[in-house]
């Protein structure tokens, strides 16, 4: 009688798999490992970071809801007789939007959060196409990260790079939406000692 039951039961369950929804795996965020340039004026970060969006992102971007970036990145004196100093502290703000108008995406980038309250002082991109706007959110290029003044010579320090998807500035409906499903988790992290290479 049970093995009827569970036969029956498994039966039931192929015939309703396709009307349930699957979501689409994606591949976790990976950081690449981080170059770190001295120059007079400081040291400098370049890596990139790997992800797509999942189906519920892009069509929330396509319906016009904007997307929030965050690249943040510590560096850390070693010290053995306490807690690592952070010496510095450097964040990276980027807002993803398309334009219906133009059927173009534009990506505003800044060192402070940007807010609905004006975009203060940003850099501008747009693009034709959503893979060429997320290929400028991946790719960190030569990014101030520390003074020179903040590095001294015999010193040990380390970076921290992180980075995410901040649901936080998605409108208040989304927010709850988001918070622990994993369609809306985008977030990646590396830590590296800081050995610097002379820039050209």
């Amino acid at each position: 009688m049970r093995l009827d039951l569970a036969a029956l039961l498994a039966c039931v369950l192929l015939a309703l798999a396709p009307l349930i929804p699957a979501h689409a795996e994606t591949s976790p965020a990976v950081v690449a490992p981080l170059r770190l340039e001295a120059d007079v004026d400081g040291v400098y970060l370049t890596t990139g970071v790997k992800f797509e969006l999942s189906a519920i992102v892009e069509d929330a971007l396509l319906k016009g809801i904007p997307m929030f970036f965050v690249a943040q990145a510590d560096v850390l004196r070693d010290r053995w007789y306490w807690y690592d100093k952070r010496v510095s502290s450097v964040a990276r703000h980027m807002r993803l939007a398309y334009q219906p108008l133009t059927r173009g995406w534009r990506l505003n980038v800044s060192p402070n959060v940007i807010t609905d309250a004006g975009l203060g002082v940003t850099l501008n991109q747009t693009f034709d196409s959503l893979a060429d706007a997320l290929a400028a959110v991946q790719r960190i290029s030569h990014w101030r990260i520390a003074d020179a003044s903040d590095i001294e010579p015999g010193a040990r320090y380390s970076v921290e790079f992180r980075f995410r998807l901040d649901v936080s500035q998605l409108p208040r409906p989304f927010q709850i939406g988001a918070v622990g499903e994993a369609d809306w988790t985008i977030s990646a992290s590396r830590d590296q000692r800081l050995t610097l290479e002379n820039a050209k």
